[in-house]
Order: structure tokens, then C-alpha cells, then sequence
């Protein structure tokens, strides 16, 4: 499948609803941007050393790695670190995204919802 029919493309928000960021293919991979953040969420970034959250890319060099799984790396604005990451699709408007410490150990998740 190629990147760009890739079902993890697209509008997705977290579950609090304080960053909505668009994935999009880029060099044969995925890549996912922020597009909007809350003031609360862009704080918490500039706390972190990301002066502009917005534009910031946050997941990066993503591939299709099983059934409903990529993997690739996730940065953590507030935190000011990347992460070994991996996300899981559950259904069409839902996926799990996990930063990891280890590979697939001492993992934090969010659930993540497409936007329309």
C-alpha cells in the first residue's frame, strides 16, 4: 500500500482534544504535523523548549510494520524528547499511540480520534 493510501493519513486530535495533528506521507513513510493546540497545550510545549507548537512535527518516519501497526518515532513537546513509538489503528476513526522508553517497553498511550 502506498503512503498515500495509507488509512492512518489524515486529521487526528488526542483525547483530551489539546492537539490535533495531520498525517501525511513523507519520503515513503509517514509523518504527522501539529495543526492546532490549545494555549494550555502550547504552554506546556514552550515548558519543554518547543517555542511553536504549532508546525512542529510530532510523529515522524512512521511504517507499516503488521496489520494495524506502525512504527516510527514520536516527539514529546513538553517533555522536549523523541521517543521509540508505535501505533496501533483499532477501527477507522480510532488508533492508540505509544512513546517508549524501551522498543515496546515502559510505553505511555494516548487514544487518538480522527477528525472530520
Amino acid at each position: 500500500m502506498s503512503p498515500a493510501a495509507d488509512p492512518l493519513c489524515g486529521a487526528w486530535r488526542n483525547e483530551d482534544g489539546s492537539v490535533s495533528v495531520r498525517v501525511d506521507p513523507c519520503g515513503g513513510k509517514l509523518c504527522g504535523t501539529v495543526t492546532s493546540a490549545s494555549a494550555t497545550a502550547m504552554a506546556d510545549a514552550r515548558d519543554g523548549g518547543t517555542e511553536h507548537l504549532i508546525g512542529t512535527p510530532l510523529l515522524e518516519g512512521y511504517r507499516r510494520d503488521g496489520r494495524n501497526h506502525w512504527s516510527g518515532t514520536v516527539f514529546v513537546p513538553d517533555l522536549g524528547h523523541r521517543f521509540s513509538s508505535h501505533i496501533v489503528m483499532l477501527d477507522h476513526n480510532h488508533a492508540r499511540i505509544a512513546g517508549c522508553l524501551i522498543s515496546h517497553f515502559l510505553c505511555q498511550s494516548q487514544l487518538w480520534q480522527r477528525q472530520p
